[in-house]
C-alpha cells in the first residue's frame, strides 16, 4: 500500500526561500530606483519691481547608466515644471501661471567639459566636472515667474515646481528602456510654496 504524505517542512522551506527572494528583488528594486533621484531641498519667492522672483536649491544624483549615456555623447534635457496656483475655498485650486525652463546637459569627449545651456534664454556655462555642473544645475536665482499685477491683493497663492528629466528628448532607441528603466526615472516630487511679497 502507497500513501501519500505531505512533507511539510519542505513546502515551508520553498516558502520560506521564495519570501528571501521576493525581499531580495524589492531590496534590488529600491536600491536601483534610490540611485537616480532629483530633490528640491529648498524654494523662496521674491517680489522686487512688480514681478515675482523664484530662488531654489535642487540635488541631482544620475544613475550610472545617466553618467554613461551622457560620456557617450547622449545629451540629457532637465526640464523645470513651475506653476503658480490661487488658493479657493470651495474649489479646487485656480492654476493662474505655468511656465517651463529647460536646461541641457550635454559632455564634450574633445575638451572634456561639460556644457550647460539654458534653452529659454540660450546662455550657456562650460564645467571641468559632473558634480561642478550638476552643482550650477541646482542653484536657480532671481528667475521671473509672474508679474505681480496679475494676482488679487487679498487672495492667496502658491508656487508649485518640480524637476524632471524629459525622456522624449533622448534618442529614438533609446526611449523605450528609459520608460521601463528607473535607471532613468529622474524626477523630483513637486515642492509647494506660498508665494509671498
Amino acid at each position: 500500500m502507497v500513501s501519500f504524505t505531505p512533507n511539510c517542512k519542505s513546502s515551508l522551506n520553498t516558502r520560506r526561500r521564495g519570501l528571501r527572494y521576493l525581499w531580495l528583488l524589492v531590496f534590488c528594486l529600491q536600491s536601483q530606483l534610490a540611485c537616480a533621484d532629483i530633490s528640491i531641498r529648498s524654494v523662496e519667492t521674491n517680489y522686487k519691481d512688480k514681478v515675482y522672483l523664484l530662488n531654489t536649491n535642487i540635488e541631482y544624483q544620475l544613475s550610472d547608466a545617466t553618467i554613461e549615456a551622457l560620456k557617450n555623447g547622449v545629451p540629457l534635457i532637465l526640464l523645470f515644471d513651475i506653476e503658480v496656483e490661487k488658493q479657493r475655498r470651495w474649489w479646487w485650486n485656480k492654476t493662474v501661471a505655468k511656465l517651463e525652463q529647460g536646461y541641457l546637459l550635454l559632455y564634450h569627449a574633445l575638451t572634456e567639459k561639460y556644457l550647460v545651456t539654458n534653452l529659454n534664454s540660450s546662455a550657456q556655462n562650460n564645467y571641468r566636472s559632473l558634480n561642478a555642473a550638476l552643482e550650477a544645475l541646482g542653484h536657480i536665482h532671481s528667475l521671473p515667474i509672474l508679474d505681480g499685477k496679475l494676482l488679487e491683493p487679498d487672495a492667496k497663492y502658491f508656487v508649485n515646481v518640480r524637476m524632471h528629466l524629459d525622456i522624449e528628448s533622448l534618442p529614438a532607441p533609446m526611449r523605450p528602456f528609459a520608460y521601463l528603466s528607473p535607471d532613468w526615472r529622474l524626477e523630483s516630487n513637486w515642492y509647494s510654496w506660498p508665494l509671498q511679497r
